[in-house]
């Protein structure tokens, strides 16, 4: 690819992926070892209180990093969201969306 092309496409890739976003849904959750969860309606998603990385995979599936603390969300036909959380140390389990 022509060195000046390669940008393009990257923005290109970047904007095609944005609407897959829209589909994280508004909640708060709070997981064990005192995690509390937020994401707005279309992300980002919170992990006490700090902005976490986001991986896509789909429509319906994300995971959000901070911290050494996973979040995994899956939102569910209905909407609702299905959270559950990985920390250090082989921590892991469901969080409870209020």
């Amino acid at each position: 690819m022509f060195p000046i092309l390669r940008p393009l496409a990257i923005v290109a890739a970047t904007a095609a992926a944005s609407p897959a976003f829209a589909s994280i849904p508004f909640f708060n959750a709070t997981c064990p070892m005192n995690i509390e969860v937020h994401a707005d309606q279309g992300g980002p998603i919170y992990i006490n209180g700090k902005q976490a990385k986001l991986k896509v995979f789909n429509a319906k599936a994300y995971e959000a990093t901070h911290n050494h603390v996973t979040i995994s969300v899956t939102v569910n036909p209905d909407g609702t969201p299905l959270v559950s959380y990985t920390a250090r140390g082989g921590a892991n389990g469901i969080c409870m969306v209020k």
